[in-house]
C-alpha cells in the first residue's frame, strides 16, 4: 500500500537514529511505497479533498547519507493513501494544530491518519498526565509567580519547564537555596503571560530519563535510558544525554499497561511515555523517537512491532 509520511525535510534526517527513517525502512522491506511531504504541502480547497501538492515518491539507496531518491512527485489526496503518518517534530506550535484541522478533514474524506489528529490535539505532551495523578509526580501548572515560589517552598527541590519544548529546551532546577528562581520565573512565564509547568525534581534522573514505548496498545519491553552527562540535569538526547537500552522495570510495565489500551483506544498508535524512577513525567505523542537505539542496542525489532500494528489497524 501506499504510506504517505507527513514530517521534516527529508534532507534533515540523521538515518542512523531516525525513528521515521525506521519506519519507511521496515514498511519498504514489505513492499509498502513510501511518499513523503510536509506540513507546508497540506492543502484543502472548498469542494475538493485534502491534498498534499509537490509529494515525492521515495526509495531507499541503503546509503546513510544519500540515503533516498525521488521516483516521483506528485499531488495526491490523503484520503487516496493507504494510511498518513503524522510524523512532524515538536514544537506543537499554531501551524502543527492546523495541520491537524486538515488532517482530521482528511479523516472525514476516508483517509487513515496515525496518531489520530483529534488525539495529538488532545493529549498535549507536558499535560497529558494531569490524567494520570497516581503515577506523576507532585506537580504544578500555572503563571503565577507567587504560586510557584509556594510550590518550591513546600517541594525543596524543583524542575521548571514551558509547556511547548522539546529535546530538553527551556528546562531550569532550582535546589532548596531558590538561587535565580525570580529569573527563571521571568524567563518562563514572561511576566505572567505564559504558562509553567513545575515538578519535584527526582534525584532518580541519575539513571536515565526513561523513554517507555507503547505500540498499539501493547508495550514494548524494552526502554532507553537517557541518562544526563556532565552536570547536567537534564538526560534528552538532545541535550547530550546518553542513551542506554534496559529491560522495562514492574514499575514501567505498570504504568505503560495503564495508560496503553486508554490512548490507543483514543488514535494513538504510538505512544512515547518518560519515566523518572517510578514517575511518570510526560506523555509524547507526536513524533515519538527512540526505536533505533533500543533496537540497536538490544536486538529487539521496534520498527517491525510498529508496522505490524499498523498493517493491524488497517486491516
Amino acid at each position: 500500500m501506499k504510506l504517505l509520511f507527513v514530517a521534516d525535510p527529508l534532507e534533515s534526517f540523521k538515518t542512523y537514529k531516525d525513528t521515521t527513517f525506521a519506519m519507511m525502512r521496515e514498511a519498504a522491506s514489505r513492499g509498502h511505497e513510501l511518499w513523503a511531504c510536509h506540513p507546508a504541502d497540506l492543502v484543502w480547497h472548498s469542494g475538493g479533498r485534502v491534498v498534499a501538492r509537490s509529494a515525492r515518491a521515495i526509495t531507499l539507496t541503503g546509503d546513510a547519507i544519500d540515503w533516498f531518491t525521488v521516483v516521483a512527485e506528485a499531488e495526491l489526496a490523503l484520503a487516496d493513501m493507504g494510511a498518513v503518518l503524522m510524523r512532524k517534530d515538536p514544537p506543537f506550535d499554531s501551524e502543527y494544530f492546523y495541520a491537524t484541522h486538515l488532517l482530521q478533514q482528511a479523516e472525514r474524506e476516508g483517509a487513515k491518519v496515525f496518531n489520530r489528529p483529534a488525539a495529538l490535539r488532545d493529549h498535549p505532551e507536558k499535560l497529558s498526565l494531569l490524567e494520570f495523578p497516581q503515577f506523576s509526580a507532585p506537580t504544578l501548572v500555572t503563571r503565577s509567580e507567587a504560586a510557584i515560589r509556594a510550590f518550591h517552598k513546600e517541594q525543596g527541590d524543583i524542575i521548571l519547564k514551558p509547556l511547548d519544548g522539546m529535546g530538553g529546551t527551556g528546562i531550569f532546577r532550582v535546589a532548596a537555596d531558590g538561587l535565580n528562581l525570580g529569573a527563571i520565573i521571568e524567563t518562563l512565564n514572561k511576566g505572567g503571560a505564559e504558562t509553567v509547568m513545575v515538578q519535584r525534581y527526582l534525584p532518580a534522573i541519575k539513571d536515565g530519563d526513561k523513554r517507555v514505548l507503547v505500540i498499539g496498545g501493547q508495550v514494548v519491553p524494552f526502554c532507553l535510558a537517557r541518562i544526563p552527562q556532565g552536570g547536567e540535569v537534564r538526560g534528552n538526547l538532545a541535550a547530550g544525554g546518553k542513551g542506554v537500552a534496559q529491560p522495562i522495570s514492574a514499575r514501567d510495565r505498570e504504568i505503560a499497561e495503564a495508560l496503553g489500551p486508554i490512548l490507543a483506544a483514543r488514535g494513538l498508535l504510538l505512544v512515547g511515555l518518560d519515566v523518572i524512577g517510578d514517575c511518570l513525567t510526560e506523555i509524547n505523542v507526536t513524533s515519538p523517537t527512540c526505536f533505533q537505539e533500543i533496537s540497536q542496542q538490544t536486538g529487539f525489532d521496534v520498527a517491525k512491532m510498529f508496522i505490524d500494528a499498523l498493517e493491524q489497524a488497517l486491516a
